[in-house]
């Protein structure tokens, strides 16, 4: 008996070195970080354009993330409003608005009586600019993020850059203490930063804003393949679709040269796929000019490609357009990986790839498939509140602010009439209610003194700040948007499922493969990669560790 346990030992003993050498092989013992991190957020990328363009995706980009990667199906936003600012920040943070303290893109700040943009900061100036575009700063942000702690962690040995065609899709996820770079397009055409950041531009910037990329895209889009081909979506001419300037229809070809100065000079390359490839090119500039994932020290870069968003905005979710410019993507994305491949190595480096919202079918094409959907007249709306108040306080002056799906009340004006303001926040919401195309009205008394778990309520809750939100949130009914998209095009910002799913995908090193169709969150990215790399959660995490992908 003593000779069995002996043996059992022994080969116990040898499975285990066993074990333990192929981990260190293949790098997948715990904490074992890779050299570079990648962050992908596609703006306005629905979940169903993963499956929808599927078939035509090529091998090495979107197909080659999820077939080796780790794909969750059922991955959404658990906040409102679901817009690029608060979306990045949420994707970064590891929580939500009603923490992080990005409430939109833009808002109405009670305290300074004006609307402010989310990411602007008069304080720095631009570098590589002189125009204010370049006045920006993350001092909205109440949050760190997971760029900030893998920075802090490796005593800022390791390097953290941000970049996107929009200011916020890279000063957001570059945390308090990375480093952003965003497009400046008009008359300039150029990356650009902010003095938050650097006094001036590093070499390599320089070299590439003086190596003409920006302008060679100056030239015609017209569609990647032949338009028949294009069957996921609607014919090119349709009445759905908004138009540039000078172009009498929305179908290809689109001559950027002739379209040029109408459109912005070099801010229209930002509505084209181009956008997406000028950015992938700053990337791989990136990689190369600051050496990410070429030492120690783990690196993070963040990429944002915003294209998809202002395409989607302007054609909607079923045009060809849009279409195209995801097949386009897709070979983004096999480019990205493939120069990640060659300078970092395949097995040193992890992505995560997912959006920052997603946008609605555009309610006239609804409509026209007998499915609800209509047209807001946000002035109809605002003027009716202002009468409903004027008639039942006497004043037309108790309104600060009417925008951004809130209503923020002049709670001392209130008060020196001798009125409670929590009732008269409790008649205007049983009045808003009243009114077309209002699906719910929620007041910020019911969002402090209650915790919702679940459904439209608990998103609604999730974007709702303390300090900086308003008296009342309104949500509109589904596939209804602003009057403003009426001749085409569509938008996003609800609590709805079209703006909310999302894909997720986690690949590369450290990473499980498979699928999972459980309900995940956006603010669950920020922890995962957290413990993938063994450091610190960001300081407002309220997002859950994903196991499956760090633990196969």
């Amino acid at each position: 008996m003593k000779h069995y346990f002996a043996f059992t030992l022994l080969i116990s003993f040898a499975f285990n070195l066993e074990a333990r050498a192929q981990n260190m092989t293949t790098g997948d013992e715990p904490f074992s970080r890779p050299k570079l991190v990648v962050g992908i957020v596609v703006d306005q990328m629905r979940y169903d354009y993963l499956t929808r363009f599927w078939d035509r995706y090529q091998e090495g980009g979107f197909k080659r993330l999820v077939n080796e990667g780790y794909l969750f199906k059922n991955n959404h936003f658990n906040y409102v409003p679901t817009a690029t600012a608060p979306g990045h920040a949420s994707v970064y943070t590891g929580t939500t608005p009603a923490n992080h303290g990005i409430l939109g893109n833009s808002w109405y700040d009670k305290y300074r009586d004006a609307v402010v943009y989310c990411v602007e900061d008069e304080r720095f100036e631009g570098v590589g600019t002189k125009d204010e575009a370049g006045q920006m700063s993350p001092h909205r942000l109440l949050n760190t993020t997971i760029t900030d702690e893998l920075r802090v962690a490796g005593n800022y040995k390791g390097k953290s850059i941000a970049l996107a065609m929009k200011d916020r899709g890279a000063v957001l996820p570059a945390g308090f203490t990375g480093t952003a770079y965003w497009f400046h397009g008009k008359d300039e055409g150029k990356w650009v930063s902010s003095t938050y950041y650097m006094e001036s531009l590093p070499g390599w910037v320089e070299d590439f804003n003086e190596s003409g990329t920006a302008e060679s895209y100056k030239r015609t889009w017209e569609p990647l393949y032949e338009l028949s081909t294009y069957v996921e979506s609607n014919p090119d001419d349709t009445p759905y679709e908004a138009l540039f300037e000078g172009k009498k229809k929305a179908v290809f070809p689109y001559d950027l040269k002739k379209l040029w100065k109408k459109n912005g000079g070099f801010d229209m390359i930002k509505a084209t796929p181009f956008g997406n490839a000028l950015t992938t090119d700053f990337a791989l500039a990136a990689i190369e000019g600051e050496a990410l994932g070429r030492d120690a020290h783990t690196d993070f870069l963040a990429v944002s490609y915003s294209s998809t968003d202002y395409v989607g905005h302007r054609f909607g979710v079923k045009a060809v357009e849009t279409e195209d410019t995801y097949l386009r993507l897709d070979s983004e994305l096999k480019r990205l990986l493939t120069t990640l491949d060659e300078k970092v190595g395949k097995g040193n480096y992890t992505v995560f790839l997912t959006a920052d919202h997603g946008a609605a079918y555009v309610p006239a094409y609804l409509h026209d498939h007998k499915i609800p959907a209509g047209y807001l007249e946000g002035d109809e709306f605002r003027e009716a509140v202002n009468v409903f108040l004027s008639e039942t306080y006497g004043s037309d002056a108790l309104v600060l602010s009417n925008a951004y799906g809130q209503i923020f009340l002049d709670h001392a004006l209130i008060r020196e009439n001798g009125w409670v303001v929590s009732e008269v926040r409790e008649r205007l919401a049983s009045f808003a209610m009243t009114l077309d195309g209002v699906e719910r009205v929620f007041t910020s008394d019911q969002l402090a003194r209650n915790e919702y778990r679940a459904g439209m309520a608990h998103a609604i809750q999730n974007g709702f700040n303390h300090k900086g939100s308003g008296d009342l949130f309104v949500v509109f009914k589904p596939a209804y948007l602003s009057s403003g998209y009426k001749n085409g095009g569509t938008s996003h910002g609800t609590p709805f499922i079209y703006d909310t799913h999302v894909p997720l995908i986690f690949y590369g090193k450290g990473i499980s493969h498979g699928s999972s169709s459980r309900k995940t969150v956006i603010p669950d990215i920020a922890p995962t990669i957290s413990a993938l790399l063994g450091i610190p959660f960001p300081n407002g995490t309220t997002g859950n560790i994903l196991n499956e992908v760090v633990n196969p």
